[in-house]
């Protein structure tokens, strides 16, 4: 397989993390009017997909460790369930999160969503493989928290300002929809804290998995759990009518693909972080470092919402301010967490 050997290696591994799990959930915005239940059918194949695709090339070439095919008939069965069940207990908080976007918008789910994940995700992960600076990688999860209670005081500030401009109506459904989108997001986000540090588990002991393995694993729980969280959904959905699989099939070429490309870009953002926790432990990288500069996608998300979907229009100038401070926070939370394994102690 293949794994980086220098920190810069491993930091740009977690910026594409960043990059591809903040900006996968365009494909909902893009394919106007198809339903996210019915698209994250194929998310989920494109998943799955794209963990075989870099298993059978970067998992195969190179010498750093266990070759892909080698290394799942050599993993342990504790192992490859604990990876497994990552995949299905990220899928479940994954919908919730995407049925937030749905709702009320990418500026809502990502930051309140993702960010409650960045918080559980990095205390798990530092009491299974503690690496880096603890007081400097809480301090940047201790930001980013604020980051988060700034965005839904932005929010509240939206609702309020689109009242006293007159659009009452709209105002009250907006906020009802917003309010949807925090509790979907609060319930995802605390899920979705808790899938990673069960693929770490998956990695760790004699006959751990490597990344690409255990990603691989990660995708087919991914893949087999979305038939029954989607029946449900499809049956009692967030929001709209009820759909039948049917509706599904009656999609067209181009809704297929977004779904699935989208499944590939965030198993591409996936696999990177995996690889990068990876990294030889001399780097002070490990799991948790590589989680919260990948949950950086957050911003990113936060960032397609603002600036190319324009969730916040029409907000004024304490909305816009709100905002800012919010970007603040978020970034210099996630540049202090990026210094940690610098100042590690060895």
């Amino acid at each position: 397989m293949t794994l980086p050997h220098s920190y810069g290696m491993a930091l740009m591994l977690t910026i594409l993390t960043m990059l591809c799990w903040g900006s996968w959930a365009n494909v909902l915005k893009i394919a106007k009017g198809w339903r996210f239940e019915l698209l994250y059918y194929d998310y989920s194949i494109g998943v799955a997909l794209g963990a075989a695709l870099a298993g059978l090339t970067f998992g195969t070439w190179g010498s750093d460790g266990v070759r892909f095919m080698d290394d799942l008939a050599r993993a342990g069965n504790v192992n490859i369930l604990c990876g497994f069940l990552g995949g299905v207990i990220f899928n479940l908080s994954n919908i919730l999160v995407v049925g937030a976007v749905a709702v009320a918008g990418m500026g809502v789910a990502f930051p309140i969503g993702v960010g409650l994940a960045l918080v559980v995700g990095v205390i798990w992960n530092y009491i299974v493989n503690p690496q880096g600076n603890p007081w400097l990688l809480f301090a940047g999860v201790a930001l980013i928290v604020g980051a988060i209670v700034v965005d839904a005081i932005a929010y509240r500030a939206h609702a309020v300002s689109r009242s006293a401009a007159g659009d009452k109506a709209d105002a009250a459904a907006k906020r009802a929809a917003t309010w949807k989108g925090i509790r979907l997001s609060v319930v995802g986000g605390i899920l979705m804290g808790m899938f990673y540090p069960l693929v770490e588990i998956g990695k760790t002991g004699e006959k751990g998995l490597g990344p690409y393995a255990v990603g691989f694993v990660f995708g087919l729980g991914v893949l087999v759990s979305v038939f029954g969280y989607n029946l449900y959904f499809m049956r009692f959905p967030i929001e709209g009518p009820r759909l039948r699989f049917g509706d599904y099939l009656r999609g067209n070429w181009w809704v297929h693909f977004l779904g699935i490309a989208g499944g590939m870009a965030w198993m591409t953002g996936s696999l990177a972080n995996f690889v990068a926790a990876s990294a030889p432990r001399a780097l002070q990288v490990g799991p948790a470092i590589s989680y919260a500069i990948g949950q950086g996608s957050t911003m990113v998300g936060a960032l397609w919402g603002v600036l190319v979907w324009r969730e916040f229009a029409g907000g004024g100038a304490r909305v816009s301010r709100l905002l800012v401070l919010m970007f603040a926070l978020f970034l210099t939370g996630l540049g202090v967490v990026s210094i940690a394994p610098l100042y590690a102690a060895r």
